[in-house]
Parts: C-alpha cells; structure tokens; sequence
C-alpha cells in the first residue's frame, strides 16, 4: 500500500435503530468496511448495540436525535416544543418547520442532547468519541450554538461538517435533494465558525450525500475521494500532506415492520433494500482494494 494520502472514518449511523441494522452494520465492520459508528441512544436496539460495540471494540459516538421518535428526557415525554400532537419528535421537515416558525425551546434542545450524552454513558461506560447529529439537526440555526456548547461541555472533540465536493454535478440526486442538500451545506457553512469557537473539530472533507442508498456504489465513491483529493482552486495554501476525511454511510440489513425504530417503529428510509445495498457496496473487497490504491487508510476520529 502507498503512503497514506488520506486518513478516512467510515461511519456506520443509526446504530441501535434495530436488532437486523445492527448486525449489518457489525458484519461490515469485521469485513473492514467501516471504522466507527454512530449511535441512536433512543433507538429500539441500543442496548443491544452498545454490547456489541463493547464485545468488537468498534469505535463509537453519538448519533444526536432531535427528529424521530421518543425524547431520552422523562421530563420532556408527553408536553414539549419538541413533540408533536402524538408525543413524538416532530420528524426531519417537522422539526425544521418549528424551528423556523420559532416554536421549539432551546433550554429544551439542550435538556435532550444532555440527556442523550449521559444515556450514551450508562450505555458504554464513556463519554462518546464524537458526536454528529441524526439527519443534519446539529447544523441548524439555533440548535448548532447549544450542540456546541454541549460537546464542549462534556469535552467531545469531534463532529460532522456535511460539506461534500461536487454534490450539484451529480445527475443521479433528484430536485429534492438537491434543495435539501443546498440547505444542508448553507446550514453547515454557518455551523463551522460556531463549532470552531468551542474547539471543536471535523475532517478536512466530509462525503455522503452523493454516496446514499441506490447511489452507494464503487465508482461513485471512487469519484467522491478523487474530488475531494483535488486542491481547492486558486487556493494559496498548499494541500495538507494527509488528508482527514469522513465517509457517511448507513448500512445494516433492512429493518421488519413493527421491528425497531425510536419508539414509533421503523421509518421507510430503514426499511428500504437501500441499507443492504450500502451494506454490500462498503463490503466488496474491491472497494477495500480501491481505498489501497488511492492511499485511504480508514480510522477512527481519534486518529485524526
């Protein structure tokens, strides 16, 4: 293997959503596939998770949910800002909704992730290793300067930036995502200064939106990394000797009906064959032969 050009956390979401994502997304780490997880703490499965990331050593942070399903806070279960008309988190356009409209309390907000972090805790047995944010919740307006405050708080170094290289030329992301993923980056954009301020970090580059899913494939990974390997341009600063990198995956068998979920059973995205196409593709031994051609060496995000 070359000299490693780029140092790069494959990180398996959603952890703990169910039983049959979580196998998958353990088989993909023993196949080499992925280098750390995140983990949904109010997920059906995660206690179950948290065993099997103690029993194979995987590194392990928190997946910060704001969006789906139960809150972790008794004191937030039955009337909160953040709970819709049937208790529950208010789902990834609900949430964003009431933020804009200026329904939700960020005392509240913070309540929650504090209470997630410590749940995370109890679970592992240690603070999480980084901390990123269920469908892009931590880098919206509001919510990023309370996220940071609480990573600072508990002394997590880590992060998520979902800016990715090259996402508007990709002609097989629909309109819609295109609008959401524009959102995403603007949102992520204003995040940075924020989290920069309280000492917290992200890789150099981050990847994922233009890998999800269907688009889960050899070649579209393949092009990511080469984008993100090309120097900014006109920049005056000359490219880092090792690139640091983030690849957002979300693998595992597909979840049952009535099987998982945050407390209000599977939502579709889990459910879709999309998992185990993610599943499959992080596993081929050829795209392991890729990231040693390339010099990729994945790890986790204290090897950064």
């Amino acid at each position: 293997m070359p000299e490693a050009r780029v140092k790069l956390v494959v990180t398996g979401d959603d952890f703990g959503y169910c039983a049959r994502r979580n196998r998958g997304i353990v088989e993909v780490f023993q196949a080499g596939g992925l280098s750390a997880v995140s983990l949904l703490v109010n997920g059906a499965g995660a206690k179950d998770a948290a065993e099997l990331a103690k029993r194979y050593a995987i590194p392990i942070g928190l997946h910060a949910n704001l969006s789906e399903g139960v809150p972790v806070c008794a004191a937030l279960r039955g009337s909160a800002s953040l709970l819709d008309g049937r208790g529950l988190l208010r789902g990834k356009a609900g949430f964003r909704e009431a933020l804009r409209a200026g329904l939700l309390l960020m005392e509240e907000v913070e309540l929650e992730l504090r209470s997630q972090v410590l749940l995370f805790a109890e679970l592992l047995g240690h603070l999480p290793g980084h901390m990123d944010g269920h469908q892009h919740v931590h880098v919206l307006p509001g919510v990023r300067e309370v996220f940071a405050r609480v990573l600072a708080d508990f002394g997590v170094l880590y992060t998520r930036v979902p800016v990715e290289r090259g996402w508007r030329s990709c002609p097989w992301l629909p309109p819609h995502l295109h609008l959401f993923y524009a959102q995403v980056e603007q949102d992520s954009l204003e995040a940075a200064p924020v989290f920069s301020r309280h000492g917290i970090r992200w890789p150099d580059v981050y990847l994922g939106l233009t890998t999800m899913g269907q688009n889960m494939s050899i070649s579209n990974v393949r092009r990511a990394l080469r984008l993100a390997l090309e120097p900014p341009p006109c920049s005056p600063c000359p490219a880092p000797r090792v690139l640091t990198a983030e690849l957002m995956a979300h693998p595992g068998y597909p979840s049952r009906p009535a099987e998982g979920g945050c407390g209000a059973g599977p939502d579709e995205f889990s459910r879709s064959a999309d998992r185990r196409r993610e599943m499959e593709t992080l596993s081929d031994p050829a795209l392991l032969e890729l990231y040693a051609q390339e010099g990729v060496q994945l790890c986790a995000f204290k090897d950064l």
